[in-house]
């Protein structure tokens, strides 16, 4: 029987691929990006091209019908864009693909949530599970939520849901590569005297948890888990040492947070009414992130799930810019 890994195509989903390949397992792989699924055909994994926003049946390709556990990585993961591109891939892909699971009976389900749900504009150091989940603060946290609830709700699929914070790695295309442009071209903002920090995640710490989870106990079944690197760090840290990697220089300007948000919030209101409604160049999200410290308690991932992290920043930076600087 196979694991069906979805957002194959992706920097998670690939990652996850991989690891299955590795240790011997049957792994279906799905994705969209026709570039990538060719790439990953052509390194030996198995591909199926399909957009979940459209209901999967094993009719569309036989091998679906070998399909008895699942690891549902793909997502439009952006701070800002249209509710109904995130609502199309966030909500109804995994609604899509739970039904798919109801019918091949699955023995796992594993689902890739994010502790963007959680997200509040304040510090939260140590936040748990079961924490009041705040209103959502975009388009993406909120359709993620309505996702975890999906899943949760459904227990005859024997779901799981991780929580990973902040994923970096080799082959990443959004978190360190978004903070690296923003360096290159203006000054970051200092705010709050620094105080911000943040757990962030290497990928391969992620895949052990990913891995954990797909093998876990019955006591694991319809239970969300906090996954992070362990280590609450200074963003002002994080951004120096990612960019002297890449042989940059960070310059920091101390800014006052409320009028940076007003004019975030502006520009916000101003790309809602352009055509394609591009993402604006700074979002009251991503200045969160540079102003709040932030932190998930993983008690719980290493009770149930016998998980830790065990990849440093340092160690983790290593391993992305070997071989060179990551654009």
């Amino acid at each position: 029987m196979a694991v069906l890994v979805t957002g194959a195509s992706g920097f998670l989903g690939s990652h996850v691929l991989e690891r299955l390949a590795a240790s011997g397992t049957l792994a279906l792989g799905l994705g969209r990006d026709e570039a990538c699924c060719a790439a990953l055909e052509a390194a030996g994994h198995r591909i199926v091209r399909h957009d979940l926003a459209q209901p999967l049946d094993p009719a569309f390709d036989p091998r679906l019908g070998r399909v008895e556990r699942i690891i549902h990585c793909a997502a439009l993961s952006s701070p800002f864009g249209r509710l109904a591109d995130f609502e199309a891939a966030n909500v109804t892909a995994t609604r899509n693909l739970v039904d798919f699971a109801q019918r091949q009976g699955v023995s796992r389900f594993v689902h890739i949530s994010s502790p963007s749900v959680c997200f509040a504009f304040r510090d939260q150091l140590g936040l748990s599970e079961d924490a009041a989940l705040p209103e959502p603060v975009n388009h993406y946290a909120r359709t993620k939520r309505e996702a975890e609830k999906i899943v949760l709700g459904q227990p005859a699929i024997h779901p799981v849901a991780l929580r990973p914070r902040g994923i970096y790695g080799k082959g990443d295309h959004t978190l360190l590569p978004r903070l690296l442009k923003a360096a290159k071209s203006r000054p970051l903002p200092l705010f709050r005297d620094g105080r911000a920090a943040i757990d962030l995640t290497h990928v391969d710490d992620v895949v052990d948890a990913v891995m954990a989870a797909l093998a876990s106990p019955g006591e694991a079944e319809c239970q969300i888990f906090n996954i992070s690197g362990g280590e609450v760090l200074p963003v002002r840290r994080i951004a120096d040492e990612a960019c002297a990697r890449a042989g940059l220089q960070a310059r920091w300007r101390p800014t006052p947070l409320m009028p940076a948000m007003l004019a975030a919030g502006l520009m916000e209101a101003v790309a809602l009414r352009l055509p394609g409604r591009p993402e604006p160049p700074v979002t009251r999200y991503g200045l969160g992130l540079f102003a709040y410290a932030q932190s998930l308690d993983l008690s719980k991932a290493k009770r149930v799930l016998g998980w830790t992290p065990k990849i440093s920043f340092e160690q983790g930076l290593d391993r992305t810019f070997s071989g060179g600087a990551q654009a």
